[in-house]
């Protein structure tokens, strides 16, 4: 019971300087496109500015992009009514929410996650308006405030997924639910944990062709500037144990949770990513706009450390895979870090119809478009 109660004050401590490094007016200033590096033939270009908070991203097959927040409580719906590639109207549909982050879409209606419950828009595309109605769907998730934003999506089961990050930045939870990836019905029943041992992962997809779930982990703080990585992992069937709190990246053993335990009754990430670079959303490329090579490859967002006393992060990376080994880890969209100046912090990534790229960024409430050109200066 000691124990727990310092690992829940320690926690309370955490999310506190969080909160402080992870403010955009702490000495981070927002930036231009103009700073962006990019593979030869790539552009990029502001799909839309002043939304305050921008994080994850969802699209109907109207083509309206919405967008969820953590800090600011907001949700909003950005249309490109003229189909020109830049927002003409952005519109908060829901304000005062609990760090709404994560949006899915399905069957006409809106499901946003907020810390403790996922709620759901009904008919989201006829009532775009200012705190349009909504309905809960599950209110029964864990109310902790560390780790409790989510990202979520359907699966190809027609199942959501809810993760239920770890409520401290080390512990061992008695209820299992939590460092887990959940699952329910669309209606909020059959809840289920799909996943264990993860500790906060705040973006995931689906292998195209396999169906299998990859996601994002975020590695643990206090070990030191380089250890450990973050993650990303591959869960092709239910029930698998990533690793935490006991292990963490390629066989990295806990020092205070990973005495006694043995590296081979844990699923290993697929790629151990850059330690402490805060690896969030991702997705597979399914656009043909792209060259052939990035064609069901990752991309991920990395929103940038907070407590390394060198910065790292803050970019779009690239992951390529053969089958489900993978092959590299490099960069793709960088220049958000200018020396130690910060100008963005990217968040999640989303693949439109005609194969651009979006990129949120919540520092800037920026929402970027990467595409091919084909064209090199």
């Amino acid at each position: 019971m000691i124990m727990q109660k310092r690992m829940q004050f320690v926690s309370i401590i955490l999310v506190t300087l969080t909160s402080l490094y992870c403010n955009p007016g702490n000495s981070e200033t927002p930036g231009n496109e103009s700073d962006i590096k990019l593979p030869k033939g790539f552009r990029i270009e502001v799909f839309a500015d002043n939304i305050d908070g921008a994080r994850s991203m969802t699209l109907s097959p109207d083509g309206i992009l919405f967008v969820g927040t953590r800090g600011t409580g907001n949700v909003y719906a950005v249309l490109d009514k003229d189909k020109n590639n830049k927002a003409d109207q952005v519109i908060t549909i829901a304000s005062g929410l609990d760090m709404p982050n994560g949006v899915a879409f399905r069957n006409g209606a809106l499901y946003v996650a907020e810390n403790s419950r996922v709620i759901r828009f009904d008919d989201i595309i006829n009532n775009l308006k200012e705190n349009a109605p909504f309905k809960i769907v599950n209110s029964s998730f864990p109310s902790d405030r560390s780790h409790g934003w989510k990202f979520i999506a359907f699966g190809p089961d027609d199942k959501l997924y809810v993760p239920v990050g770890a409520p401290c930045n080390i512990c061992l939870s008695e209820n299992k639910i939590y460092a887990s990836v959940t699952r329910m019905n669309p209606d909020g029943s059959g809840l289920e944990v799909f996943a264990n041992g993860i500790r906060n992962t705040v973006g995931f997809d689906w292998h195209p062709v396999t169906k299998e779930l990859w996601f994002t982990d975020n590695g643990r703080d206090m070990l030191g500037d380089n250890i450990p990585p973050d993650e990303l992992n591959n869960a092709p069937k239910q029930g698998l144990h990533f690793g935490y709190p006991f292990f963490h990246g390629i066989d990295i053993r806990d020092p205070e949770y990973g005495d006694g335990k043995n590296p081979d009754d844990y699923t290993r990430p697929v790629q151990a990513l850059g330690p402490h670079v805060a690896s969030l959303g991702m997705r597979f490329y399914t656009g043909n706009m792209f060259p052939p090579e990035y064609r069901n490859q990752i991309f991920i967002a990395e929103h940038g450390s907070w407590n390394r006393s060198e910065k790292i992060g803050y970019r779009v990376t690239l992951v390529k895979l053969d089958g489900n080994k993978a092959v590299s880890y490099e960069p793709f969209a960088e220049g958000w870090l200018q020396g130690n100046n910060v100008t963005g912090r990217p968040v999640d990534v989303l693949v439109m119809p005609d194969g651009a790229l979006l990129v949120s960024d919540d520092l800037g409430g920026i929402i970027y478009r990467i595409y091919y050109s084909g064209q090199v200066q």
